[in-house]
């Protein structure tokens, strides 16, 4: 298969479009009992202003100063980054987002690693990538998808991954299924077992953790449901408001990234402004907000049964799921080569402290002779 040079040019009528919506924005005082974590009215308000005057055509520019192919691989049409190193024995690295990003997020982290072969893809339906024109986005199938842009498009026999958020799983697929072509996997989400292999547990340390994350859901886990019962109706809103699109969006970034609840603005210490807007201008101009709500109702957001990794892996446990159990990491990474609690790094772990995270990967790679 071969893949199609592509670059981004979103239409003026398009950004114009944008600003008028967004100068005609009612915006809402903060309610009464607004949750200490998440969006503020006067964050919102700022943000709203800084993305009519935002200076789009630069971010364009730099995001199209970044190689980008499209291709189809079985009935979607895959957008992905390929930063080639100069160095053409260099090992070959796919990068994955989650929701609610972009691969535009996880760019900073890919440039440090000019000393990889590094591929950074849209999962299908997100952004610039088609969604599947039938069937369900699973999990097993995004593994299936990014395993064939991998090898059958770009010809990498091994490769080491990278997932995150909804790509976790397909991160730990990928691992599993392939270990003849998967040299390594990191990962910052680190595997969780399904909700039947947890009632199995009982560790004492395992069996808080998950009553923890379920107690945890259960007061920030709204937006999941809604996603997953009410996809729609939430999208019809979100398509047609572009406050409230980067009012959905951004709520996660300032919840879920390493930043002091209470301070929505200080999500900008991780992940600058320029970089939120260009989350928001992605998902806007492609209309692809209601796309990145399908694995949550077809199934990509209900783990699976997944056999343990037998490849060497590295598990870097971010800043949100501090108190994930060794035991578990050990039980499902069978060669498991590095364990450690991160200092700073939220859910976004990559794009909050992409410096660290890159010399992580590096020294992963090395230590596994993949370097």
């Amino acid at each position: 298969m071969d893949a199609a040079p592509f670059e981004i040019r979103v239409p003026d009528a398009a950004l114009t479009d944008l600003r008028e919506r967004l100068g005609r924005s009612r915006l809402l005082p903060d309610s009464p009992h607004r949750p200490p974590s998440g969006m503020s009215a006067g964050y919102l308000a700022d943000l709203v202003a800084s993305w009519r005057a935002f200076d789009w055509r630069g971010r364009e520019h730099w995001l199209n100063a970044h190689p980008q192919f499209r291709v189809p691989i079985g009935d979607a049409d895959i957008h992905f980054v390929h930063l080639r190193s100069a160095d053409p024995a260099a090992p070959a690295l796919l990068v994955m987002h989650g929701w609610p990003h972009t691969f535009a997020l996880q760019l900073d982290f890919a440039d440090l690693l000019t000393d990889f072969h590094v591929v950074v893809p849209s999962l299908p339906g997100f952004g610039f990538s088609t969604p599947y024109r039938s069937g369900l986005a699973t999990e097993r199938r995004f593994a299936d998808t990014m395993h064939a842009l991998m090898t059958d498009v770009l010809g990498y026999e091994r490769y080491l991954t990278y997932g995150e958020d909804v790509s976790a799983n397909v991160n730990d697929l990928l691992a599993s299924q392939h270990p003849d072509a998967v040299l390594g996997v990191v990962a910052t989400h680190a595997h969780f077992p399904t909700r039947a292999e947890r009632r199995e547990l009982t560790a004492p340390d395992e069996k808080a953790f998950f009553n923890r994350i379920a107690a945890d859901h259960e007061q920030h886990g709204a937006y999941g449901h809604v996603q997953a019962t009410r996809p729609d109706t939430l999208a019809a809103a979100l398509n047609d408001s572009p406050a409230g699109l980067v009012a959905w969006l951004a709520e996660k970034l300032v919840e879920w990234s390493d930043t002091p609840a209470g301070d929505p603005e200080a999500v900008e210490r991780r992940i600058s402004r320029d970089r939120i807007l260009t989350e928001a201008t992605i998902y806007w101009t492609t209309q692809s907000i209601a796309d990145s709500f399908r694995p949550y109702y077809e199934g990509a957001d209900q783990p699976e049964a997944i056999a343990p990794v037998e490849v060497p892996a590295a598990v870097f446990i971010q800043r949100h799921e501090a108190d994930y159990p060794e035991s578990l990491a050990r039980a499902f990474y069978r060669d498991l080569r590095t364990f450690e609690r991160l200092a700073e790094g939220g859910h976004f772990t990559a794009a909050e402290v992409p410096g660290a995270m890159a010399e992580r990967v590096r020294t992963f790679a090395r230590g596994i002779g993949a370097r």
